[in-house]
């Protein structure tokens, strides 16, 4: 028997899945250990998220943050979260 430490956010959002599946949380990381053994390796591609799963609102996101990155000098920068909240006051 071996101890395993889990996330505990990751685990209550998981364990109610499993339930409704009648598997358990002990069973269900068996079943992933087992895959990596017939597998020989992660039964699955570990890779970045894709940018086609954002939403809308991430991708445009994303898209202003790559702008302001290419030309920081047009946007300002602050040293401080109190100095970037007297700006955001200001507005």
């Amino acid at each position: 028997m071996s101890t395993v430490r889990v996330n505990d956010n990751i685990k209550k959002e998981v364990v109610p899945i499993l339930d409704d599946l009648g598997i358990s949380l002990s069973e269900a990381i068996n079943m992933f250990l087992h895959q990596i053994k017939l597998n020989n390796g992660i039964p699955f591609k570990v890779k970045y998220p894709s940018v086609n799963n954002f939403s809308d609102e991430m991708k445009e996101a994303l898209k202003e943050a790559e702008v302001i990155m290419k030309h920081p000098e047009k946007y300002p920068s602050y040293s401080s979260v109190e100095e970037l909240m007297e700006a955001l006051d200001e507005e």
